[in-house]
């Protein structure tokens, strides 16, 4: 609910602060003093695009500051919460305009975007008028609100599109991943043989390039090695060692002890000597080699490293390129398989979305056939009854919310066409149009603040009165701002405000006053006779307020 309305140098209102009500808000006063600049300052701080000059002549700047009540669970809620901003049981939105141009918003106190303004505003207020082109009279909403009224439940039919959706995609993905192998299937095949008869092995490049290395050495230094063995063997140092060991064992008995230790030693030298002796030996072996055998290692380690260049990866990953490989291959061979299953799928994901778009079909063309009785019961007060309205439901292209396309057409005298709202009825016809649908739509509740600006314009008489006890009743459960002319409709009200315009030192502002009772007689006294309010029309607005 909007609770208040605070602003300061805009247009011609100089300081102004106006405290809104639950209920049937009205707001009179003669042409020309300023009805529609309250509305274009709501509009402003709501975000709306409107005038482009708004600051008042001769000041910096204007704001416009409104206070609303926001219950738990209020849908502005949500609005918050998605641009980060914090939301408590009051909404404070206030707007800058500089007089340079420079728009500046506010909400609760943190700085924000028109996007964000406009965004709350859809959740806030909703304007109702002549030339509403953001309600009952865009087409693309009436879809939306026969759902409301039928209290169709779209959740089913979003789900079903969404795995619909998912299904094709995934179809689609998988075509284009089985084309695009298909285009690289003589690659694969061949890289893949080609890996697997080689079939390389971790580290085994490492290995074959020490072994090739060790085996180019070999002619060097295998000569050295052979003499080293001669001087470590019997004809060399083992034998010396073994013949002075014997002499030196013959001699101990008599040496009484004193050969012990180099006895001792030199057993230990000839242990030492074996070793030596030993890896020597182990190191010929190695060096002893079939010249072809290094043809082959070389032929090997080439050919690991080529395959390893020609597809860019290290030696040691061409086993992990190569399961790579094999995997993708294994995707294409099995990727008929996998279409089919996937087409399946798109089968059976179109069945359901068709199942649940048919099913939400026939609630909206039940509902349809309600609600066109419900406005024709409302269209009979409104003096209307030879008019027609029809719900019209169509096939349109498939979506999240179903395959219909649902339009409310009017036929204002029988035997004429019917056709869109906006462009059958005349100006009279149509604001009672939008009331009658208004009335019918709400009777669930809203959570919104409703503007009718000049819904009244082309009635009067019982028509008006008709008018009136509809917007009255509309207001039981929502708080409703009419701006009128007709007495019938102001009389309505439970709280009056009137819009006057004031001139002093050459300089015109713009204010509203509110109305008490007394101020109200002559208030609608001056709506029904004009400039000269007479005692009879005093009369005839008491009447009005009493009835």
């Amino acid at each position: 609910m909007l609770r208040s309305l605070e602003i300061r140098d805009m247009l011609i209102i100089d300081r102004l602060e106006l405290e809104f009500r639950p209920g049937l808000n009205v707001l009179t006063g003669e042409t020309g003093a300023g009805k529609s600049i309250l509305l274009d300052c709501l509009g402003f701080v709501l975000g709306w695009r409107g005038r482009a000059e708004l600051v008042r002549s001769g000041a910096d700047q204007g704001d416009v500051t409104a206070v609303f009540d926001l219950p738990e669970g209020h849908a502005a809620r949500a609005v918050l919460e998605e641009a980060g901003l914090e939301a408590g049981d009051e909404l404070v939105l206030r707007r800058v305009n500089s007089a340079d141009g420079r728009k500046t918003a506010w909400v609760n106190d943190r700085r924000t975007s028109g996007e964000v303004l406009r965004a709350l505003s859809e959740t806030l207020v909703e304007l109702h008028g002549q030339h509403d082109d953001r309600g009952l009279l865009n087409p693309r909403g009436h879809r939306q609100l026969l759902d409301a009224f039928a209290g169709a439940d779209t959740g089913p039919v979003r789900a079903a599109w969404a795995a619909r959706s998912a299904a094709r995609k995934a179809l689609a993905g998988a075509e284009a991943a089985l084309a695009a192998m298909r285009s690289e299937e003589e690659f694969l095949r061949h890289a893949v043989g080609e890996l697997d008869k080689l079939d390389p092995q971790p580290g085994e490049e490492a290995e074959l390039d020490a072994r090739r290395r060790i085996m180019q050495a070999s002619v060097r230094i295998r000569e050295d090695i052979v003499r080293a063995a001669q001087a470590l063997g019997p004809d060399g140092a083992e034998g010396l060692m073994a013949d002075a060991a014997r002499w030196l064992e013959g001699a101990a008995d008599k040496a009484e002890g004193t050969l012990e230790e180099a006895i001792a030693a030199l057993g230990r030298a000839i242990t030492e000597l074996g070793e030596a002796a030993q890896g020597v030996e182990t190191c010929l072996d190695r060096l002893t080699f079939d010249p072809r055998e290094m043809e082959a290692v070389e032929e090997r380690l080439f050919a690991i490293r080529g395959l390893a260049r020609k597809h860019g990866v290290l030696p040691d990953d061409l086993g992990t390129f190569a399961e790579e490989l094999r995997g993708r291959l294994a995707a294409l061979d099995g990727g008929e398989e996998n279409i089919r299953a996937l087409k399946q799928g798109v089968a059976e994901a179109d069945a359901a979305y068709e199942a649940a778009a048919g099913a939400l079909a026939g609630l909206r063309r039940r509902a349809a056939g309600r609600l066109d009785a419900a406005i024709a019961a409302e269209l009979a007060p409104l003096k209307m009854e030879r008019a027609h309205f029809a719900t019209v439901i169509g096939a349109a292209e498939p979506g999240p919310e179903g395959a219909d396309q649902v339009e409310f057409t009017v036929a204002t005298n029988p035997g004429a066409p019917a056709g869109p709202l906006n462009r059958i009825a005349s100006g009279g016809e149509l604001s009672r149009f939008l009331l009658a649908l208004k009335v019918v739509l709400a009777r669930g509740g809203e959570a919104l603040t409703m503007i009718f600006d000049e819904i009244d314009r082309g009635v009067g008489g019982a028509t008006a009165d008709a008018v009136g006890r509809r917007l009255a009743r509309l207001a039981e459960n929502a708080q409703i701002l009419v701006v009128t002319h007709s007495p019938q409709v102001a009389a309505r009200g439970a709280h009056h405000w009137r819009v006057e315009k004031r001139v002093s030192e050459d300089v015109t502002t713009s204010t509203v006053v509110p109305l008490p009772p007394a101020a109200r007689v002559d208030e609608l006294a001056r709506m029904l006779s004009g400039e000269n309010v007479t005692d009879a029309a005093r009369d005839a607005a008491r009447a009005l307020l009493e009835s």
